[in-house]
């Protein structure tokens, strides 16, 4: 092995996916020597960020203290399509749905009250006129913010590597890190072929963190969980995405969430709970290898979104990386406290990136940040 102590960083970011890439961009453009260290090669389809789109909402039924984070977000994402001359985001708007007593429709509600944001409540009826591709039971409501969108989720991993790679960032692909050990005032990184320094070290690498972190005495509740999405050809004039939002429809018992047709793309499904629990080396990527990859979005679909029961165009799977209360972790390590952590964003976490990375540069270069990530502490497992 090449002895590369003498190589030093300031910063050395270990995953390059969503919050890594945003990460980097920023670091870079703070003028931070950064280094980035991925297994793979992003954007890929090995992770969690890979499937084209994800829905931007404001909003939150998750909780309000998003909120604050959701807007800077959605700042932060134009101003990246400014800069890279990227079409990244697409305001087709979004609906949330849910059956009668949803608490996550009540706190998409309040969140709105407290913030002042835009919202149009809707009844099951209203919904299913205004878009006839719906079939929504009495009782449901549903709640538009006209505002919201669609990111595209690997362009905007494309437009923050060009950038940052202009910036100076480094990226070192299919470079697995093996071990992350403190050295002097900042830490040693250890890889399948290398050794890096750095001052600080950020740890974002989705479903792999826990593995990553296992030989830091840090055992933090992280579990990846596989998950799949499906598009079905559809009524191309009801679902174009020109008239038809993104949405999320909490049934209470299952909760899906869905893509209009984009340009041509066919609507496309997933399931947000649920899902089977793996190890992110040591599973099957092969969608359709269980009926319940099809069945269960085609189940949906039959039901919510009959004009949408074409044939699968296509189904990947990805990966959702969970902690506990599906809140996200944004910390120092506890024993190494020029390690920074940010995990557990699977499922609702890729809007957030623009602003996470901005966090981060912020952890990194003032050691605090103005926004409030108490909630994400990772005291809250102790």
């Amino acid at each position: 092995m090449r002895d590369r102590l003498m190589d030093h960083y300031d910063v050395i970011i270990v995953g390059a996916g969503s919050m890594g890439m945003a990460a980097g961009y920023n670091l870079s453009k703070l003028g931070k020597r950064t280094l980035l260290l991925d297994s793979n090669d992003p954007p890929h389809s090995l992770g969690s960020h890979h499937g084209d789109t994800r829905i931007i909402r404001h909003a939150y039924g998750e909780g309000r203290k998003y909120v604050p984070l959701a807007l800077r977000a959605q700042a932060l994402w134009r101003e990246l399509e400014q800069e890279s001359g990227m079409d990244l985001f697409s305001p087709t708007g979004v609906l949330c749905v849910g059956a009668e007593g949803s608490l996550f429709i009540e706190e998409v509600v309040k969140s709105a009250k407290e913030f002042s944001l835009p919202l149009e409540i809707l009844s099951s009826d209203e919904i299913n006129v205004r878009w006839p591709g719906f079939n929504l039971p009495e009782g449901s409501v549903g709640c538009l913010e006209k505002n919201s969108g669609v990111l595209f989720s690997e362009e905007c991993i494309r437009a923050y590597r060009r950038l940052g790679l202009a910036n100076g960032m480094t990226l070192v692909p299919f470079t697995k890190v093996e071990k992350i050990e403190k050295f002097g005032e900042g830490a040693i990184v250890q890889t399948n072929s290398e050794q890096y320094v750095a001052d600080y070290v950020v740890v974002c690498s989705g479903a792999w963190t826990g593995k990553i972190l296992e030989g830091t005495v840090l055992d933090i509740p992280l579990q990846p969980t596989r998950k799949t999405v499906s598009w079905f050809e559809c009524d191309d004039f009801l679902y174009d995405s020109s008239r038809f939002p993104a949405f999320t429809i909490d049934l209470l018992d299952e909760h899906y969430y869905g893509f209009p047709n984009i340009n041509g793309s066919g609507l496309k499904i997933g399931r947000h709970d649920g899902g089977e629990k793996v190890d992110p080396d040591f599973f099957n990527r092969e969608y359709g290898v269980n009926s319940s990859d099809e069945d269960e979005a085609r189940n949906f679909i039959k039901k919510y979104l009959p004009k949408a029961n074409g044939p699968l165009i296509k189904g990947k799977t990805c990966l959702y990386t969970l902690t506990p209360d599906e809140h996200f972790i944004i910390d120092r390590h506890p024993i190494l406290s020029n390690v920074i952590i940010a995990a557990g964003f699977s499922g609702h976490g890729f809007k957030f990136a623009s602003v996470i990375g901005e966090i981060i540069g912020n952890l990194v270069t003032e050691g605090k940040t103005k926004y409030d990530i108490s909630m994400f502490s990772l005291q809250r497992f102790s």
